[in-house]
């Protein structure tokens, strides 16, 4: 009822605003997210306003361009590569005779194709309903008023058609937020069991297309889809892999940032995005082969400190090194010595063992190697070995006596010899 969308195949035509952009608000940029929305984009126009027109974002003269381009090439929507406002689309969609989206309302609709969770559906269309609120698609209907009573004329006036659908999309907008909290008590479970067992959990995040689940494939021997394209990953995967040191740890895989990730996509997503902000280890997969890449790297730190992740420890990956080739060392350390960076193709495998080393280097600080022998009466005490340590091998003889060899953290040991001392 609420959502107007495009139908696929529609024929777009872009508006690039290259006033107000930044470094990354490229012409490419917003082709690719029409494409990735499954449209056919059929032209291009360029605006270069000082200052965004307040009725119509490009002024007159440029609506009347982009009006006798869409005839010519006979577009069924105009794209803009910028937010419009409300009043803005109104008025462009009246001068222009033609649907009309802004850049939040096409990240939108890519988001809405590739949700395939429960939870990544509501999230999504949370987002949808938070962005339309303002942007009813029944506008021609808004004056009309329903009246009460039995027969024409008897009641009063009643609500308005606005108003009868702000009260519609209210009552599902609280409806989803009520589904969402149940998934996401359900989700912390899932989080609070892993921290009880001491799981390390170490996240991927990066710009949209920078291969990330290629990355995560690779790492974890999954099959999560993975293209070419951006968003082509929104539903969190989790996987686990392991490591010679530190032991079994947990891989997430979440959606990809881009530049001014519109602002109800991040709210709706946080509960999933707290996998990022919970981990231990956050890997920033980068393009090594992206003219922009700086610019980048500072859009998802930017997005990062919106979630509350700016303090979780990253090791960059530089990705995709297979275009140009690797640049010096495949892994680079800071002053002290640690990990700091790495360069990898997903695509081929260069730099994953070093990768995965590198990884367990990083969440394996505190991890020791050691051995404990335990009498046939420590039963409880072995089993939480297993719950709390990577049991590397385990011997037993002829009188019950057990002698294990663990990789354990400092603390759990400590644990471990504290029990077998009270024992």
């Amino acid at each position: 009822m609420f959502f107007d969308r495009p139908a696929p195949g529609s024929r777009a035509l872009l508006v690039h605003l290259r006033n107000k952009v930044s470094e990354l608000a490229t012409a490419e940029e917003i082709e690719e997210l029409t494409l990735s929305a499954g449209l056919e984009v059929v032209g291009l126009v360029e605006s270069a306003r000082r200052e965004p027109h307040p009725k119509t974002m490009v002024g007159a003269g440029k609506t009347d361009e982009i009006r006798l381009a869409a005839i010519d090439l006979q577009a069924d929507l105009i794209i803009f590569s910028e937010d419009l406002s409300p009043t803005q689309e109104r008025n462009l969609e009246e001068a222009l005779r033609l649907r009309v989206m802004g850049r939040t309302g096409l990240i939108l609709e890519i988001f809405a194709q590739r949700a395939r969770t429960h939870e990544g559906k509501l999230q999504v269309e949370l987002a949808q309903l938070d962005h339309v609120a303002s942007r009813l698609v029944r506008g021609w209907t808004h004056l009309d008023r329903q009246r009460g009573g039995a027969g024409a004329g008897l009641g009063g006036a009643g609500e308005t058609q606005l108003e009868a659908d702000q009260r519609l999309l209210a009552a599902r907008n609280k409806k989803i937020r009520e589904r969402l909290r149940r998934v996401q008590r359900q989700r912390h479970q899932s989080r609070r069991s892993r921290v009880r067992s001491e799981t390390a959990t170490v996240a991927l995040a990066g710009y949209t297309n920078a291969g990330k689940s290629t990355l995560f494939n690779g790492l974890t021997q999954a099959k999560v889809h993975a293209a070419d394209q951006l968003f082509a990953t929104l539903d969190p995967t989790l996987r686990k892999i392991d490591l010679p040191l530190a032991g079994k740890a947990v891989l997430s895989d979440t959606v990809g940032f881009i530049r001014a990730l519109p602002h109800g996509l991040v709210e709706a997503f946080k509960a999933t995005l707290e996998e990022v902000t919970e981990a231990n280890l956050l890997l920033h997969v980068i393009d090594a082969s992206a003219p922009e890449k700086q610019a980048r790297i500072e859009e998802v730190n930017a997005v990062l400190a919106e979630i509350g992740a700016e303090a979780v420890p990253q090791l960059l990956v530089w990705n995709k090194t297979d275009i140009q080739g690797p640049v010096g060392k495949l892994v680079r350390r800071d002053n002290r010595g640690r990990p700091s960076s790495v360069q990898v193709s997903s695509l081929t495998g260069l730099g994953i063992p070093e990768l995965l080393a590198a990884i367990d280097e990083l969440i394996a600080d505190d991890v020791v190697t050691t051995v404990i022998t335990l009498g046939p009466e420590n039963g409880l005490i072995r089993a939480k070995c297993f719950e709390m340590a990577s049991v590397i091998e385990e011997s037993r003889d002829d009188s019950g006596t057990v002698e294990m060899h663990l990789r354990i953290e400092k603390k759990n040991l400590a644990r471990l010899n504290a029990a077998i001392n009270k024992a």
